[in-house]
């Protein structure tokens, strides 16, 4: 059992069961399910990391999202200033770039350099063609200016270990070598110190090109790591398993790579999507999917762990997550006429997606044990948090609310809670010693019934709580460039009686709780 005492800053996470949006109400209306939580043990520290992002040369994820020089609030580098501005209110830790099925065709020399000389090339993943005006120089400058940590992801497609490792010369060695020095021309004087670094995107998958199985993606991946670790002993690197659980590799593919590369890599990627078939009460479900993916994917790499006890600890990077509903869009039909940044993958998201992608939150949180890196993908337009349209301000997409709220517990520490009732309760506590507050995520995903939710915050010394909440009476509501803030957090009434915090949720809400306490001692 947990201590409380110990902790002074706690995020507790409870995921109820359902969905369809209300007033708050603790009178009159619809039957309220009643369930209490009390805390029942550490968890994990939630690595500042685990609220990332990705951002690949798809659509108008870059061209028209991060960058567009003709924008008004352009910087003089030509990155969107609105979009610098909400990527930093959004909390980004770590993004993740370029690519996705992007890079696994991608020559980073293309992408440096003066853009007059710059080739343009086709993009065989997206059917796209690439002018190259944004490369990874363009790139790092952009982490400088929004405050994130760049993870980089190397072309193990149709590149080599040769091609990968001069990439980490360029963007790494201080100076005094060619690479470094054309770094230094280009515009980039100081070393990029870029230290996580992903080994090919998706290899499993038919569609990537280069395409490898698992013995011969091991070998490459082996090859890469060993010379990357000639240069730097402290690469984190990262390893490719795989791309989603209904892959026929699934598991396999992840223990064939994990022995391959035993002592050289440091975390192993996974991807996974959801989206509504139809059926809203299971869509709103989908954490409980997450939950035993990552499970599956943990012991994987336990085992791992257990049979190479003197090696690196390998750790999970949930390095694509999100809701998107791939069926309906064009970028993945045939026939597709190969063009300048088009708009791809475009999806409008609802206060019913912002409702699972906070559960989704919650339940990488109550990972933390073993997840180390996550990151959801994407940031802009291309299945984004962010929209941009030209000459408008950019807005914030339902989905980008709860990761703005979630990502104020990174660095935390995660501990669960218990319920005295059923009810499908996921719990994060987060401890950050120089705070003496404690935050509390919940989730009501009953479609039709209120919630009134009570945690038990006994060693705590709660003194004051405040609420913000997402609800609404239609699942489908989203946000336009005309309407930005039609699905917000709204304020949300919370009690405290003694050492119990109490709260009633609409039904399809997710909320947010932060308590402060009073200090030790006092």
């Amino acid at each position: 059992m947990l201590a409380p005492r110990t902790y002074r800053s706690i995020c507790f996470t409870d995921e109820m069961s359902g969905v369809r949006g209300m007033q708050p109400s603790t009178t009159s209306g619809p039957a309220i399910t009643e369930v209490r939580f009390r805390l029942d043990g550490e968890i994990g520290t939630a690595d500042r990391r685990l609220f990332g992002s990705f951002v690949e040369h798809v659509g108008r994820g870059v061209y028209g999202g991060l960058f567009d020089p003709s924008d008004p609030s352009a910087t003089p580098e030509g990155f969107r200033g609105d979009v610098l501005a909400l990527v930093r209110e959004l909390g980004v830790t770590v993004v993740r770039y370029p690519g996705g099925n992007f890079v696994s065709g991608y020559d980073w020399k293309d992408g440096v350099g003066p853009r007059s000389s710059r080739p343009r090339r086709l993009d065989l993943a997206w059917k796209s063609i690439e002018t190259n005006a944004f490369g990874t120089d363009e790139f790092l400058a952009w982490c400088r200016r929004a405050g994130v940590e760049p993870m980089l992801a190397l072309n193990l497609g149709l590149g080599d270990v040769g091609s990968a490792l001069q990439l980490v010369e360029y963007v790494n060695h201080p100076g005094g070598t060619a690479l470094s020095d054309a770094r230094a021309r280009n515009g980039s004087p100081e070393p990029g110190d870029v230290r996580l670094w992903c080994l090919g995107n998706e290899m499993d998958g038919p569609w990537q090109l280069g395409h490898r199985s698992a013995e011969q993606y091991g070998d490459i991946a082996r090859a890469t790591a060993s010379a990357l670790r000639m240069f730097d002993e402290d690469l984190e690197l990262v390893a490719v398993g795989s791309s989603h659980a209904e892959m026929p590799t699934f598991g396999t593919w992840d223990r064939t790579v994990l022995a391959r590369t035993a002592g050289l890599v440091d975390l192993l990627s996974c991807h996974i999507y959801f989206f509504d078939d139809g059926d809203l009460a299971a869509f709103l479900r989908s954490a409980e999917k997450l939950d035993a993916f990552l499970a599956t994917i943990a012991g994987i790499v336990d085992e791992a762990n257990r049979a190479h006890p003197d090696g690196r600890r390998v750790r999970v990077s949930l390095d694509e997550w999100n809701v998107w509903d791939f069926r309906v869009h064009d970028a993945l039909k045939p026939g597709l006429a190969f063009a300048e940044a088009p708009r791809l993958l475009e999806q409008e998201y609802t206060l019913a997606d912002a409702v699972v992608v906070g559960t989704l939150l919650q339940t990488i949180l109550a990972h933390a044990d073993t997840v180390a890196v996550a990151a959801l993908a994407q940031l802009v337009n291309a299945i984004g948090v962010i929209r941009t349209e030209p000459g408008r301000p950019a807005w914030r997409q339902p989905t980008f609310h709860p990761f703005a709220l979630a990502s104020r517990s990174a660095g935390h520490t995660v501990v669960r809670t218990a319920a005295d009732a059923p009810g499908g309760a996921l719990a994060t506590v987060t401890v950050a010693p120089e705070l003496d507050a404690v935050r509390v995520y919940l989730a009501n995903r009953d479609l039709e019934h209120p919630a009134r939710v009570e945690v038990d915050l006994a060693g705590f010394a709660p003194a004051a709580a405040t609420a913000v909440c997402l609800w609404g009476d239609d699942p489908a509501a989203t946000n336009t460039v005309d309407s930005p803030s039609r699905v917000a957090p709204r304020p949300l009434p919370a009690e405290l009686t003694g050492d119990l915090l109490a709260v009633t949720l609409p039904p399809l809400s997710w909320a947010a709780v932060e308590v402060t306490c009073r200090p030790a001692g006092r």
